[in-house]
């Protein structure tokens, strides 16, 4: 659900099947809705019309939901940071059960472990100091998965490399105690990893949302002229009800 726009192609690959599915079923409607029209057919005009409006409300629906899912979260400005440091807890409840749940996020985590997301981070940044790395402005994974968060007080060595002072045993942050070094877990595990694939869903979902008003938009309008065809086929020959 979330991978496809997160890492890489092949943790999208779960999508494909319910993609196609929903492909071949608008396919196999949208030609009875032709054929209706052609062969002045009010049967299979009047099926047509109620896909049209079973996927107007569907889609009226989903753009609902996700508005309301995707209201809470925001990134947090750090004084001298050009990046933003996310919390998991400034999320929708429903966004956070999605990461919480340890199936669909193992399986997020196993994708992020396989891709060259924080292996390219720390090569585009390696030859950085502290100071200028501390004004690049990173993406959300990067900025939750690939360093440990801000308070922890790590030293600096390399963007994936960092030195746990001891203090920090007792931090109220969760996530420092998660942090390792090694390029298979960095912080995977963190909280502020879950905030930031949730950051990184929630801009993808501004663009579902925005595909969604025009597509309402235009199936309202199909819908409209489907109606007008069904209403002329109707007047045409009254005793042909579906």
């Amino acid at each position: 659900m979330f991978s496809s726009k997160i890492v890489n192609e092949e943790c999208g690959s779960i999508l494909h099947t319910p993609m196609i599915v929903i492909g071949v079923l608008i396919l196999i409607f949208s030609l009875a809705g032709l054929i209706g029209s052609v062969c002045d057919c009010p049967a299979l005009l009047f099926i047509y019309q109620f896909f049209v409006l079973v996927m107007i409300l569907a889609a009226v629906g989903f753009t609902i939901f996700a508005l309301a899912v995707t209201n809470k979260g925001a990134g947090k400005f750090l004084s001298g940071k050009g990046y933003k440091e996310y919390r998991l807890g400034d999320y929708s409840h429903w966004l956070q059960k999605k990461v919480n749940n340890a199936e669909d996020w193992n399986k997020i985590k196993s994708c992020l472990i396989a891709s060259p997301i924080c292996t390219d981070f720390q090569r585009q940044y390696s030859n950085h100091t502290l100071e200028n790395f501390n004004k690049q402005p990173l993406n959300s994974i990067q900025s939750g998965c690939c360093k440990p968060p801000n308070d922890c007080g790590f030293i600096y060595r390399s963007p994936t490399n960092w030195t746990a002072e001891e203090m920090v045993v007792n931090n109220k942050n969760p996530d420092c105690k998660v942090w390792d070094n090694s390029q298979q877990v960095l912080c995977f595990n963190c909280e502020s990893c879950k905030a930031g694939i949730l950051q990184r869903m929630k801009n993808s979902w501004k663009e579902v949302i925005l595909f969604n008003g025009i597509l309402i938009g235009c199936l309202i309008i199909v819908y409209a002229i489907g109606c007008r065809a069904f209403i002329n086929i109707m007047k045409q020959d009254p005793r042909t009800h579906p």
